[in-house]
């Protein structure tokens, strides 16, 4: 089938794809609009499209090539990035995407796209053997996750998530708690990161780093935080992490 057989080998593309493939923005258009009516091809959303698999129905583009695909500097982000990681057992029909530039949130195929903010550029990669695929490293994960985690699932997620993390890198963690440079964040991240830290290997130069860098002011980690923690300066759930055996007690 003339140009499904060379759009079905991309994930997504656009409209400009499309012109380079046939020579003629005219072609390009009636040969979308065609494929569109046949079922071959669906729009996600403004310029960007993807064919649908002949076999099953379903857009040959996966959700996290979709995200990518937003715009050049769009990346998986937060709870998707530890999604994509296979690091959360638990699966969100909503997909975190930052980029350097702003877009509206969009569904598509049942799956919500929300835009998050990208106030740093570093620690963005693109893992081997994929092609249009862009996340964040592990540390880079752990730290936007801690920093947003009322806008990426809570807190209980977050947590789900950390326990799972094998290894965590102290100096990569200092450079994007550095890049950030926000006493709540050195508070947060040092604060939860201490209650793993045989986890993941921390030093405790790592977190009297974090401590060091907390600044003078209390600060509540979520609105229903009823416990004072003097060394971190910080207002915790009272039980906010809890022994999962059977028969465990409770502790901050």
């Amino acid at each position: 089938m003339v140009g499904y057989t060379q759009l079905v080998k991309l994930n997504t593309f656009t409209m400009d794809d499309v012109y380079k493939l046939v020579g003629n923005k005219k072609t390009a258009s009636s040969l979308v609009l065609r494929l569109s009516k046949k079922g071959l091809v669906r729009k996600i959303r403004n310029n960007l499209y993807t064919c649908i698999n002949v076999a099953d129905g379903q857009p040959v583009a996966t959700k996290y090539h979709i995200a990518c695909a937003i715009n050049n500097t769009a990346y998986l982000s937060h709870h998707s990035a530890f999604e994509y990681m296979g690091i959360s057992n638990q699966v969100f029909y909503e997909i975190y995407v930052s980029s350097e530039k702003r877009f509206d949130h969009f569904e598509f195929n049942g799956i919500i796209y929300k835009y998050i903010p990208s106030k740093i550029s570093s620690g963005v990669i693109e893992p081997k053997n994929t092609r249009g695929i862009r996340v964040t490293t592990l540390e880079r994960t752990a730290v936007d996750s801690i920093k947003d985690f009322e806008k990426i699932g809570g807190l209980e997620e977050l947590l789900n998530c950390i326990e799972s993390i094998p290894y965590l890198n102290e100096s990569e963690l200092i450079r994007y708690l550095n890049a950030y440079n926000l006493q709540f964040l050195y508070q947060k991240v040092g604060f939860i990161l201490e209650h793993y830290k045989d986890q993941f290997q921390l030093s405790d130069e790592f977190i009297s780093y974090c401590r060091n860098k907390t600044g003078k002011s209390t600060r509540y980690l979520t609105q229903d935080s009823t416990k004072y923690l003097n060394e971190w300066r910080l207002v915790v759930p009272e039980y906010l992490f809890q022994i999962t055996e059977q028969g465990g007690t409770p502790f901050v």
